[in-house]
């Protein structure tokens, strides 16, 4: 366009400033970096923005189902509408009760500890007899007391050493949950402006296949965070159902423990039975048979029914190689890693059928 056509248009264009390849590269790395350093410095950054785009994946879902019947501002609304209902609910109705009955369960932990010794002596006493134990059950257990004595002393110095510390850490804890819930919300009402930049990123000729790699990974994403969310409600609303039919103590505390358990794949049931089996043990053997019985039903309903219903094929990959995936990411990042393995694999599976379907290899003439 020349000088004259602009002017005629009333228009003024910015001047273009032209650089090297070398430079343009020198150029997008230096932003790299720079956005590297920073979540390294601030790593609440990292935080809010994983958390918000985890949570804008999960009410994606929904948002995808409502669309089908309703327009995308009413699904948005649906459901953002929803995401307050939940939180309302959590912190005017199940925090209160959670709280009464963590401080039941403090309250009372000198009568199971009084409990549990008489119980182990029991036990001790029956292997004395039999010659499979040395010493008297008055010594191992004056052992033990001991040192969950000395345990508990460190503990108590280490929580008053750091509270400063812990009220700090509470207050941005609570600021990074808020910055997530933004980040989320906004990702999920700008989700076209950001897939509309993404696009114009790529070449011209490849963004049919970029477009298909965005809803691919998207799709396997959203459906595999909303069935670990699924399951994680489901198994801990069903746990706490099943323990206050069977009479066990502080069921909403054990039922929100098994849903915090249940986030660890494979172990996390095991790891969530163990405290309400042992609770139910003191009302009556029968009683930690019920429930035993209670956790296999909950995992199986969970495992067959709940979990392929809503996360269907987000994963498609074989059990072992899941087990392998969770080991690995528990020996490099401990807990975050073993939590952050099974998504990794969900992104790893989708750029695999991606790359099989499009790398070829160009043969090269003579």
């Amino acid at each position: 366009m020349t000088k004259a056509m602009r002017r005629r248009e009333g228009r003024t264009y910015p001047t273009p400033i032209y650089i090297t390849p070398r430079v343009r590269t020198l150029l997008v790395l230096a932003v790299i970096a720079a956005l590297v350093a920073i979540l390294w410095l601030v790593p609440a950054v990292f935080t809010i923005l994983v958390g918000g785009a985890a949570l804008a994946l999960i009410l994606s879902f929904p948002v995808r189902l409502l669309e089908k019947v309703m327009r995308r501002r009413w699904a948005l609304l649906v459901t953002l509408l929803g995401l307050v209902a939940a939180i309302a609910i959590a912190l005017g109705i199940v925090i209160p009760i959670l709280i009464d009955q963590l401080s039941a369960l403090v309250a009372s932990a000198p009568d199971i500890a009084k409990e549990t010794q008489g119980l182990l002596q029991q036990v001790l006493r029956a292997l004395r007899e039999h010659g499979l134990l040395k010493g008297s059950p008055q010594e191992i257990i004056s052992g033990l007391n001991q040192g969950v004595i000395d345990k508990a002393q460190g503990a108590a110095r280490a929580v008053l050493g750091g509270l400063v510390g812990f009220v700090s850490s509470t207050i941005s804890g609570i600021f990074e949950v808020f910055g997530m819930l933004f980040v989320g919300v906004y990702m999920l009402i700008d989700i076209r402006r950001f897939k509309a930049a993404y696009v114009k990123v790529v070449p011209l000729k490849y963004r049919r296949d970029a477009l298909e790699l965005w809803d691919s990974l998207g799709f396997s994403l959203s459906r595999y965070l909303t069935g670990v969310l699924v399951s994680l409600v489901e198994q801990g609303l069903l746990a706490t159902i099943a323990l206050w039919i069977l009479g066990v103590p502080y069921a909403v505390v054990l039922g929100v423990w098994t849903a915090a358990t249940a986030i660890l794949p494979l172990i996390g049931s095991f790891l969530g039975a163990i405290p309400a089996v042992v609770l139910a043990f003191f009302v009556s053997p029968l009683t930690a048979v019920l429930t035993i019985v209670a956790y296999v039903v909950i995992n199986q309903f969970d495992s067959n029914v709940v979990v392929p219903k809503v996360q269907g094929e987000a994963l498609k990959v074989h059990p072992i190689i899941i087990f392998l995936a969770i080991v690995a990411g528990g020996s490099l990042g401990g807990l975050l890693g073993a939590l952050l393995a099974l998504p990794t694999v969900a992104v790893i599976r989708v750029m695999f059928d991606f790359l099989r379907e499009r790398l070829r290899v160009a043969e090269v003439a003579a």
